[in-house]
Order: structure tokens, then sequence, then C-alpha cells
């Protein structure tokens, strides 16, 4: 980066780009997030009418898959036996597309953690705005096997973002497989079984928890990490993820 000239490279697509400074700059009220004009009008930012529970768009959905405030996902969920209301409710900062998997998949795959600070100020945002501020924060555990191959837990990276304290009180309990290599109906075969386990002696009692992960996607993931910890004590769980997919 030029300082005089404001010349950047994009995180993501290395590409040169070029950041106006101005008082606004120097005087920190805004920044610059690390990413060129063209990534970042790539990504597809959540608006408009949500579902109350998952954070979904409602505003494309037909009357078929969608009643009153809730998707068609979320009311099968809370139909379902054990399962109503063990997530109060997740928000994702981005519509989960083409563009933003590509980036994601770096991160995870190609051990690229230094990508994700551009989704600081979105989440810390997000954050600050929908849950409550006594929330502990819990980043969703990767399988020991999984943690090898990769190096590190992207959704840890993505929970230090927002400069809290975490608690990694969460083991998982199974080594499933790859996730994004699984179609919806595998995904929802594990519904009713552990993938995860809450260290010993963790005092959770009456406490809201935060789980922080990449993606929602059927809800699988976040719902079973939710009702090992309602198990343990803990009062409500919510979540934040970067994408909805």
């Amino acid at each position: 980066m030029d300082i005089l000239t404001g010349d950047h490279y994009c995180l993501w697509c290395e590409g040169r780009y070029f950041n106006d400074f101005n008082w606004r700059y120097l005087l920190g009220m805004s920044t610059n997030d690390g990413i060129c004009s063209e990534c970042r009008e790539s990504l597809l930012s959540i608006s408009g009418e949500i579902c109350r529970i998952c954070g979904r768009m409602l505003n494309n959905l037909s009357k078929e898959f969608r009643k009153g405030e809730l998707c068609l996902d979320c009311i099968r969920w809370e139909d379902e036996p054990g399962w109503a209301g063990v997530l109060v409710k997740n928000r994702s900062v981005y519509q989960y597309n083409d563009f933003l998997k590509g980036i994601l998949s770096r991160i995870k795959f190609r051990g690229d953690a230094v990508m994700v600070s551009p989704f600081m100020s979105p989440l810390k945002t997000l954050f600050k705005l929908e849950f409550p501020n006594d929330v502990i924060v819990v980043p969703i555990p990767l399988s020991s096997e999984r943690l090898y191959e990769r190096g590190f837990n992207q959704a840890k990276v993505l929970a230090e973002l927002l400069d809290v304290q975490l608690k990694e009180i969460l083991i998982r309990d199974s080594h499933e497989g790859k996730q994004s290599k699984k179609n919806r109906r595998e995904r929802l075969a594990v519904i009713n079984q552990s993938l995860f386990k809450c260290i010993d002696n963790v005092d959770l009692e009456e406490k809201n928890v935060l789980l922080v992960d990449d993606i929602y996607t059927t809800g699988v993931t976040i719902r079973n990490a939710a009702k090992e910890l309602l198990n343990k004590g803990a009062n409500k769980a919510y979540s934040l993820t970067v994408a909805r997919g």
C-alpha cells in the first residue's frame, strides 16, 4: 500500500485499487476493509423481511415456503419433537452466492485465514444490533481430524473478529465428513445424532450463548451445538454466521 496515493491490493482478488483518503478516513470515521469495490459489490447483504428464527430472506419466497414470519424449514424444526425453541435466532450478514462460496472455500480449504478481516465490521455491527450484551460467545469446533487438516478453525477466527472473550467449551463428538460435500437430505440425516459434547465443569446455568460459524445451511450443526449447551444449563442459544445458505 502507498499511504500517499491510497493504492491498495485487494485481499480477495489481489487486484490493485485506489482508496480515497479524506478527512473522514484520517479521523477514523470511515475504514478501509481491505477489498476492492468489485469484490464488495459481489457480496449480497441480507435485507428486508427475514425469517424470525433462521434469518433467511423471505422477500422472494413463495407462500407455500413460509408461514407468517417463519420459513418452511424453521416451521419443520419447531414441529420436530425435541427441537422446538432450541435456537432463538440465527443472524447472517450475507446471502450465500457463488462469489462468497469461493471466498469461504479459500479461507477453509487453502488456509487463507487473513482473508476474514473484511468481515470484521459487518459481523461486529450485527453482533451489537441483534444479540444480548451478556452472551457467551462459542465458536463451532472442528473435529480433531479436520483441525489437523486445515491447521485452524475458521469459526474461531471469525469469532475473534468480535473482540470479545471466547469460550471454547464444545468438542466435536463426530467426524461426519465435509458438510460442503453433502446434499440437504444427507445433512438432515444426522438430525438426532450427537455431534457435540460440552467440556466438563462448565457453568452455563441461566446464561445465554452465541454460537459462531461461517455458514448456516440446514441448521443441523447450529442446532445440535445449541441443544448440547441447553442440556448443560444454558438459558437461550443464538447464532451468528457470515452467510445464510
